[in-house]
C-alpha cells in the first residue's frame, strides 16, 4: 500500500433543528395553549486516534464528512431528536490544520485521543418557551444554527524516537534492514527510500526504540527539490537524529565535510528546531575501506567539523557496529526520558496539588 502522509478534506457539523409553533388542541380544552418542542442540536465532526491505521490514503476517496442534522421539534412539547456526532478515524500522529485560517487545530498522537473539528449547531425553540402573563398564544420560535464547516488539511507526522537522515545512497535503508523488523527495498540507486518506513529495534526482551528511516534529502531539499521537502516534518517528533555518511563513495573526490554541511544546512532552512535536535553521525561503509583509510577519512571529517557529539563507524550492509549504535541509542534516549520525568516531577511539586475552588 502506498504511503499518504497528507490530506485535504471537508468536515460539516449538522444544523440545530428548528424549533416548533404548535398549540394544543383538544375536545372540551379551550384556549389549550402553545405546545410546540424545541429542536434538537446538531451532531459534531471529531476525529479520532487510531493506531490500527497507518495512512492517509482513506481521504483520496473520502473527502467530505458531514454530522447528521438536528430534527425539528414537534407538537404536544415534543423535542426534536439530537443529530448524531460523526466520529472520523485518523492515523496515530496526524497533525490537523485549517486551511483558510492555517491555525493549528490539534495533533493526535495517543490512541483514541479525540479532536473535535466541527461543532453542532444548537436547538431552536418552541413557542412554549416564548408563553408568559402577557403573551398567552406565542406564534414565535426560533431556528437552529448552522453547524461549523471548515477545510482541513491533516498531515501525517510518524512518530518515531529516532530518525535516519543523510544522502541517498548512504545506507539508512541498510541500517534500518539490519537493526529492526523493517525490510525495505536497498538498490544503489538513488532514492531507494521514496516513502517513509518505521522499525522497532529490539535492544533486548525489555527495552526498544521506533526508528526512522526518511527519504534522503539533496541540496534544495527544503526548497522542495528531490524527495526530501514533503518528509522533513517527519523528524520533527524524533529525540535524536542518526546522521549516516557514505566513507566510501564511488567518486573518490567527493567532499565528505561538505555533503555533511549540505544536508544539516537542509535541516537550517526547514526550522522547526530541526537543526538545534541532538544529532550523531554513523560513518558508514568502513568495511569498503582500509582500517588506515577510515582512520584518516574519519580524522579529517571530524575535525573539519569540530565535532563533538558522539559517532560511530559502521557497516550497515555486513553488520558491523550496528549493535554497539543501537545500544548507545538505547541508553541515550534513558537518560532524556528520565529527564523528562524528573522535569514533569518538579513542575508538578512546583504547581502544587489541584484545587477545584481555584480552576
Amino acid at each position: 500500500m502506498a504511503f499518504v502522509d497528507e490530506a485535504r478534506i471537508r468536515v460539516e457539523a449538522g444544523d440545530g433543528g428548528n424549533g416548533c409553533v404548535s398549540f394544543r388542541r383538544e375536545k372540551f380544552i379551550p384556549r389549550g395553549g402553545p405546545n410546540g418542542g424545541d429542536g434538537g442540536d446538531g451532531g459534531s465532526v471529531i476525529l479520532v486516534a487510531d493506531e490500527s491505521i497507518s495512512t492517509l490514503i482513506d481521504f483520496r476517496f473520502q473527502r467530505r464528512f458531514r454530522a447528521e442534522r438536528g430534527q425539528d421539534g414537534m407538537g404536544r412539547d415534543r423535542t426534536g431528536r439530537s443529530g448524531e456526532d460523526l466520529y472520523v478515524r485518523v492515523p496515530l500522529g496526524t497533525r490537523v490544520v485549517d486551511q483558510l485560517s492555517g491555525e493549528e487545530l490539534g495533533d493526535l498522537v495517543n490512541s483514541g485521543q479525540e479532536l473535535l473539528v466541527a461543532r453542532g449547531g444548537k436547538h431552536g425553540l418552541g413557542n412554549t418557551r416564548f408563553k408568559s402573563s402577557t403573551n398567552r398564544a406565542p406564534r414565535q420560535s426560533t431556528p437552529g444554527t448552522p453547524g461549523e464547516h471548515r477545510d482541513l488539511a491533516l498531515e501525517l507526522m510518524l512518530l518515531a524516537d529516532v530518525g535516519l537522515l543523510g544522502l541517498p545512497n548512504a545506507g539508512k535503508s541498510s541500517l534500518i534492514n539490519q537493526v529492526s523488523n523493517a525490510h525495505p527495498k536497498v538498490a544503489d540507486y538513488a532514492f531507494t527510500t521514496v516513502s517513509p518506513i518505521l522499525g522497532v529495534v529490539r535492544v533486548d526482551s525489555e527495552r526498544s526504540f521506533v526508528i526512522a528511516d526518511i527519504p534522503g534529502l539533496i541540496d534544495g531539499a527544503a526548497a522542495g527539490a528531490g524527495l526530501g521537502t514533503r518528509f522533513l516534518k517527519h523528524l520533527e517528533r524524533t529525540r535524536l537524529l542518526v546522521h549516516v555518511v557514505d566513507m566510501a563513495p564511488l567518486d573518490e573526490n567527493i567532499d565528505l565535510v561538505a555533503k555533511v554541511r549540505g544536508t544539516v544546512r537542509e535541516l537550517e532552512k526547514y526550522g522547526h528546531g530541526l537543526a538545534s535536535k541532538e544529532r550523531w553521525l554513523a560513518l558508514n561503509k568502513i568495511d569498503m575501506l582500509s582500517d588506515r583509510e577510515y582512520e584518516e577519512r574519519r580524522e579529517a571529517l571530524l575535525t573539519a567539523l569540530d565535532w563533538k557529539s558522539p559517532f560511530f563507524g559502521i557497516s550497515a550492509l555486513a553488520g558491523r557496529g550496528t549493535a554497539e549504535l543501537m545500544a548507545a541509542i538505547m541508553r541515550r534516549l534513558e537518560e532524556l526520558r528520565a529527564i523528562d520525568a524528573r522535569q514533569a516531577t518538579e513542575q508538578h511539586e512546583k504547581e502544587g496539588p489541584w484545587d477545584p475552588l481555584q480552576s
